[in-house]
């Protein structure tokens, strides 16, 4: 299991919302949803905090585990994607606010490449799912 399937689980089996989890962490959201999905790691800070909140240790988050059944099922694939399709519409408006002015700076330049790691973490998914659904050639 990996830290993010980790932290998937503790947050629903705990019964928080991805806010819920953000507002207590100080975190956006939308970083939750990328710790879930993978596409980047919390600050060490972060971490601890996250042990502490669920009574884990660091490296039972940290240390991935072997699976026998490192397929996710179907339903967990579907819920990252549902998770991850929220950020559409952030993206959606963080580009507009990148390409206003037609010239991209440095910051923006690497707000422009988190959200192509949040892009191809969902293309990922969406693969994942029709594989799953036996939907690829």
């Amino acid at each position: 299991m990996t830290f993010a399937e980790k932290l998937y689980y503790l947050r629903t089996e705990n019964g928080y919302s991805q806010e819920t989890l953000a507002e207590i962490l100080n975190v956006s959201r939308q970083s939750i949803s990328k710790w879930e999905l993978g596409t980047s790691l919390p600050e060490t800070e972060k971490i601890i905090a996250i042990g502490e909140l669920f009574g884990v240790s660091l490296d039972s988050l940290l240390v991935d585990s072997v699976s026998l059944d490192t397929k996710e099922n179907l339903d967990r694939l579907v819920l990252k994607f549902l998770g991850s399709a929220r950020d559409m519409d952030n993206i959606s408006k963080e580009l507009v606010d990148i390409v206003k002015d037609g010239v991209i700076d440095g910051d923006e330049k690497k707000q422009m490449d988190e959200i192509l790691k949040t892009l191809d973490a969902v293309t990922k998914i969406i693969h994942e799912i029709k594989q799953k659904m036996n939907l690829q050639d």
